[in-house]
């Protein structure tokens, strides 16, 4: 219910006229889904979060351009990684793309200072089919825990706000407690 309370009101925060809708529901489980990581000890390789989590709290963030304001995302969402660590949260972000650019991913994550967040690429612009991902969400996040979605929000290219990523810092305080 706090996940959709959460979504509701980062939906009331957009400008669009009519909300995206992407990605798996709030109340289901999220399958699996390789991606080539551009940072960290798995840098290099096809790999799959999704399948050593398990029960684990998670945060998945879908993006399809590198901005300023995922930056800032991804850097409240590293903070909260760091601190929950020992609860087992994991955050990662993956960039639906053509062609995965790994340097430039790598280069993007130093720049915004990312310590502990892998960042990687599917090779897919409309990203894995399972997630059924909306074709104008340009940055989609998903957090869950025990399997299941709590949090689903989405927004098109400039829409993703600093009331948005406290929504989703909410929704990922909840799941740690």
């Amino acid at each position: 219910m706090r996940g959709m309370l959460a979504l509701s009101l980062f939906l009331s925060s957009l400008n669009a006229a009519d909300p995206v809708v992407s990605g798996v529901p709030v109340g289901k489980r999220p399958g699996p889904y390789g991606f080539l990581v551009a940072t960290g000890p798995q840098k290099g390789q096809q790999t799959c979060y999704i399948c050593e989590q398990e029960k684990k709290p998670t945060v998945v963030v879908f993006c399809r351009t590198l901005s300023d304001q995922l930056g800032t995302l991804m850097t409240e969402l590293d903070a909260d990684a760091t601190t929950h660590a020992e609860k087992g949260l994991k955050v990662w972000m993956t960039q639906l793309t053509e062609k995965a650019d790994l340097d430039s991913l790598s280069k993007w994550s130093r720049k915004q200072g990312l310590k502990s967040i892998p960042v990687g690429a599917f090779e897919d612009v409309d990203g894995p089919p399972a997630y059924k991902l909306h074709a104008e969400a340009d940055v989609t996040v998903m957090v869950f825990v025990n399997e299941k979605v709590t949090l689903n929000m989405a927004c098109r290219a400039k829409e993703l706000t600093a009331d948005g990523i406290r929504d989703v810092r909410k929704a990922v305080a909840e799941v740690v407690k």
